[in-house]
């Protein structure tokens, strides 16, 4: 009989104890591995920097178009005027939202470290939404930002080449004959 009793004494404490831990904001759930690769995963995907989680093409001709002005350093009057123009007229924004747009791209880029060492990483999500006709029309873009100031530099070409060749793989041939 004594035996049974601290044995329903132990199972009262460890329950007491674990409500007082609860209580207190420490659970067993912690423990749980699969929740904890769930929480791992959704706190890598939510920390993970924005610029590999555009999937708008707008928005990555755009954040491509200011790491090209921005590859030799900060951007001239002359080359903002000109990226506002072409978000006004080739992308048909107001004068508000172009500046919009050239202001969050300068913030996404910040030094331009991560889209020049992971160009790829950065299109692989909109290169699938991109149609042929957006395709050409960013990478004559991003030539034409290239030579605002003359010829494109070296770092410019760094990020014009493989974008070039990214997108016109998301090109898709037309047969001959139709």
């Amino acid at each position: 009989m004594h035996i049974i009793l601290s044995v329903l004494g132990t199972i009262v404490t460890i329950l007491w104890l674990l409500h007082r831990l609860a209580q207190m904001g420490v659970t067993l759930g912690g423990l749980n591995p699969f929740l904890w690769n769930r929480r791992r995963k959704w706190k890598k995907h939510h920390d993970a920097n924005p610029i590999f989680k555009i999937t708008s093409p707008l928005e990555a001709t755009a954040l491509l178009i200011t790491a090209v002005v921005k590859a030799e350093g900060d951007m001239s009057s002359e080359e903002k005027a000109e990226i506002l123009s072409i978000f006004e007229h080739e992308f048909h924004q107001s004068f508000s939202e172009a500046q919009g747009l050239l202001v969050s791209s300068s913030h996404l880029l910040g030094k331009g470290d991560e889209l020049r060492d992971n160009l790829e990483g950065v299109l692989t999500p909109s290169l699938d939404s991109f149609s042929d006709e957006q395709a050409h029309s960013a990478i004559e873009l991003l030539n034409r930002v290239g030579s605002i100031s003359g010829r494109s530099s070296e770092a410019q070409r760094s990020i014009i080449h493989p974008a070039t060749e990214l997108l016109t793989s998301t090109i898709q041939p037309k047969p001959k004959w139709n």
